[in-house]
């Protein structure tokens, strides 16, 4: 099962991953598919009891996520391999605030109902977003990534794979998060050779 935000939803993509790789896709659907999305928006716009429903709490918050599929669109929706369409909405409450922020997503999936039950699409999607938070964000807070300047040549790709070595190198080294960890050897650069065993532990500890 391959998770994806908008930006891969693509159709050339999807056939990629269901003919070559024999693998299931599971896509969220934005703006740069218009005819797409209103097709979703369209056909959701008058649910009523959603297929499943999970509530967490954690995080000072109670999240709500409420999901209705339906495979009516199959043979209707102008992309590849379409097994389900669904709109997930996502409700969150800060118990201290009392604030209340709704938001609600679509998106398409190659698994057909037999193989993947509105539960279990729920759950996926849930996981893809613990996958967003956990990398992506680290990269955007860290790194300022989203601002990154560096358009020509190898550079981008060059210098995202540096962030994600860097993430990588302390999350498997270090017991403090990644933001904590940077600010300390950003402090101190016999730290960072040391850290990378480039040298002989000669930084005094901070």
């Amino acid at each position: 099962m391959i998770t994806a935000d908008a930006l891969l939803t693509q159709r050339q993509f999807a056939r990629y991953l269901v003919e070559n790789k024999r693998a299931h896709y599971h896509f969220t659907v934005k703006a740069n598919q218009p005819r797409l999305l209103e097709d979703l928006q369209y056909y959701f716009k008058y649910r009523q009891a959603p297929d499943a429903l999970i509530t967490n709490y954690g995080h000072g918050r109670i999240e709500t996520r409420k999901i209705w599929v339906t495979s009516t669109l199959n043979n209707y929706l102008d992309f590849p391999y379409v097994g389900q369409a669904f709109a997930i909405e996502r409700e969150s409450i800060d118990k201290k605030t009392k604030k209340v922020s709704r938001e609600l997503v679509y998106g398409i999936t190659s698994q057909a109902d037999f193989d993947a039950s509105a539960e279990k699409i729920l759950e996926i999607n849930r996981g893809h977003w613990c996958i967003e938070n956990s990398c992506h964000y680290i990269l955007d807070w860290c790194f300022d990534e989203d601002r990154c300047r560096i358009r020509t040549g190898y550079g981008p790709e060059n210098i995202t794979r540096l962030r994600r070595f860097v993430v990588g190198i302390i999350k498997s080294t270090s017991l403090k998060g990644v933001a904590e960890t940077m600010r300390k050897l950003t402090m101190n650069v016999q730290m960072v050779f040391d850290y990378l065993k480039m040298t002989k532990n000669s930084a005094k500890p901070r």
